[in-house]
């Protein structure tokens, strides 16, 4: 049921979105010079790589001239792109990943493979099932960017905090699975691309609540 669900979502989204893939294709282009798409190699089902679709948002060659990460008002980020993170409007070219086999529609977000080594007992239960566009921790974390933005040090935040929480969203999502959940994350992800975005929580007092306590402390 739910690789059908896939193959006919995705394919028919990628029809009625063709128009659209047009038009973010041309404004990418007209905003920097590059590719309209950027593939990067995340980490799948049962550990296998594979590449990961989407519009790219970030200056060409973006991954050598800074962090793996993206955080706060990153200079990489292109004008264009600020608005395909903010509406997740990057993210639509992965339905052809999901045409592909290679995710699902809803599923853990897929990582890179420095950050799945680092928490390798986790993924095995994580990776037993397609990673997918959409889950739990995309909605809890969908100002991501911003939360890091505030940390000093934004990769250290990643992985002692929000990285964990999502592993611990992921689980808590495999074991309770069902049709009408995943569409029902289905329709909450869509709604927030279209829908204003929410007010900013204050990370920053989160963040800097946690740069407050004594080393070794969580």
């Amino acid at each position: 049921m739910k690789r059908a669900l896939d193959l006919i979502v995705s394919a028919v989204g990628l029809g009625l979105m063709l128009p659209l893939f047009a038009v973010v294709a041309l404004l990418i282009k007209l905003d920097s010079k590059g590719p309209v798409f950027f593939l990067q190699e995340r980490i799948g089902r049962r550990f296998r790589p594979f590449r990961i679709y989407k519009f790219r948002t970030m200056v060409e060659n973006a991954p050598s001239l800074g962090a793996l990460l993206t955080c706060g008002k990153d200079p990489r980020i292109t004008r264009v792109g600020r608005l395909l993170r903010k509406t997740k409007i990057d993210e639509l070219p992965q339905l052809l990943n999901v045409l592909k086999g290679d995710m699902s529609l809803v599923g853990p977000r897929p990582e890179v493979r420095r950050y799945v080594d680092l928490f390798r007992k986790d993924y095995e239960e994580v990776l037993a099932v397609r990673p997918g566009i959409t889950d739990p921790a995309s909605l809890k974390y969908c100002d991501e960017t911003d939360l890091l933005g505030f940390a000093s040090d934004p990769e250290a935040e990643y992985i002692k905090h929000v990285l964990p929480d999502k592993l611990k969203l992921a689980k808590k999502y495999i074991h309770n699975s069902s049709f009408y959940a995943d569409l029902s994350l289905i329709l909450n992800t869509v709604l927030r691309m279209f829908v204003s975005n929410r007010p900013l929580p204050n990370y920053q007092s989160v963040v800097v609540a946690r740069s407050d306590r004594p080393e070794g402390m969580q």
